[in-house]
């Protein structure tokens, strides 16, 4: 192993990463410096700060990302569109570059010739990692003790921890793999492996279950700005406050649980669980909107960009040219998405309620059934229809002069 004095590990106190701390002093020798990224987990951080020094880390930062990651991250994506083949809001992966990134500035700051990660070797959030600091330093070293260690499974690593005297928050009896933010919580191993089996009526740790949701329907209202919820109901609210309330409101509803097998970066299948309940509705909510604001060929062609979008968030490539130029594409077709969207909620249904706004290409006047005066013929359609099935006719003409109708 090459010589290290001091590594930066990026830390959560979970179970990969509090046995990664002795496993580093034993195998490096090194000091380690650890920082955990805050970045909604919704649980007390602090008292990792006497977490890690216990384990034997010389210090740990703490880095109140929220608003960061909301503002840079999470409204970008919805704006996109982007969802992960039909299902994944993504939450992991766009809250993997932000960490990242200030891992970088912090390994410079604390003269580290490395920076540790506890990611798996089958999953995508090493990817994630690595990638992102590559494009911030690609000289520094990385360490990664999954590709390297004996350890096999999460009930090896139990026993590493319990070896050594350190409390980890994972039992034997519920060894599931989750990462929380503001945004979403994840849920994967275990059971969850096997994509015949449903989960556990007690698995969602934010949302209620859809049957023991409210027996009456719940309306919400967002207010968007060139794309961005500013307002839930008409209350103005700042990113991180408007993310929580979304939170509070869909989770009580029973919305936002998605269960999905996956195709992860690395070439397998994977299966989790993931209860994104504010993210739910503010995707929906912007849908709407988007289907007054934007006309025909621009709403379709986004739709092409947000799938290539949420591969590439998806990827790890958050840093890259061509997530940076999708971005202002999107940013352009943003500027009329103005206005208010509502939404019913009911036993894990997002249903649309309404929708408003100054800039609406929906015109009444147009769509309705009865008279449109002057702003529509009927009679003009037969020419459109004469011209746009030219082709077809002229096609069925040469089959017919060759014997072939």
């Amino acid at each position: 192993m090459k010589k290290h004095d001091r590594v930066l590990l990026a830390y959560s106190g979970g179970l990969d990463t509090s046995i990664i701390i002795p496993w580093l002093k034993e195998n490096y020798g090194c000091a380690v410096v650890c920082v955990a990224a805050d970045v909604g987990q919704g649980e007390e951080l602090n008292p990792l700060h006497e977490k890690a020094k216990k384990t034997g880390a010389e210090k740990l930062y703490i880095e109140d990302l929220r608003k960061e990651f909301v503002d840079e991250f999470v409204w970008p994506t919805i704006k996109a569109g982007a969802v992960y083949e039909g299902k994944y809001l993504l939450g992991t992966s766009f809250a993997r570059p932000l960490i990242a990134k200030r891992l970088v500035e912090l390994a410079h700051k604390e003269n580290c010739t490395a920076i540790c990660h506890g990611c798996t070797g089958k999953g995508n959030d090493q990817v994630r990692f690595e990638l992102t600091i590559k494009a911030f330093d690609p000289h520094m070293d990385i360490i990664a003790p999954w590709r390297i260690w004996d350890i096999k499974t999460r009930e090896e690593e139990i026993d590493y921890a319990e070896a050594r005297g350190i409390p980890v928050p994972v039992s034997k009896k519920r060894p599931y793999s989750m990462d929380r933010n503001l945004w979403h919580l994840s849920h994967e191993g275990a059971d969850l492996e096997d994509p015949w089996n449903e989960p556990p009526r007690d698995l969602p740790l934010i949302c209620v279950s859809p049957e023991d949701a409210p027996d009456k329907p719940e309306y919400v209202e967002f207010t968007f700005e060139k794309g961005v919820a500013v307002a839930i109901n008409g209350e103005r609210l700042d990113s991180v406050a408007l993310i929580e309330r979304a939170n509070e409101i869909a989770a009580r509803n029973g919305v936002g649980i998605a269960d999905m097998v996956e195709n992860r970066l690395v070439g397998m299948k994977s299966r989790g669980v993931y209860e994104t309940p504010g993210g739910t509705i503010l995707y929906a909510a912007h849908r709407n909107l988007e289907e007054i604001t934007l006309d025909r060929i621009t709403s379709h062609y986004k739709e092409q960009v947000a799938i290539r979008f949420a591969e590439l968030v998806y990827d790890g490539q958050w840093y890259t040219p061509l997530r940076e130029a999708l971005s202002a594409f999107v940013d352009s077709t943003q500027q009329n998405v103005n206005g208010v969207s509502r939404l019913k909620l009911y036993k894990g249904n997002c249903i649309p309620a309404g929708v408003k706004s100054p800039n609406s290409l929906y015109f009444e006047e147009i769509a309705t059934f009865g008279d449109s005066k002057d702003l529509y013929s009927h009679k003009d359609s037969e020419g459109f229809i004469n011209l746009f099935g030219l082709p077809l006719k002229v096609q069925a003409m040469m089959k017919e002069k060759n014997g072939q109708l």
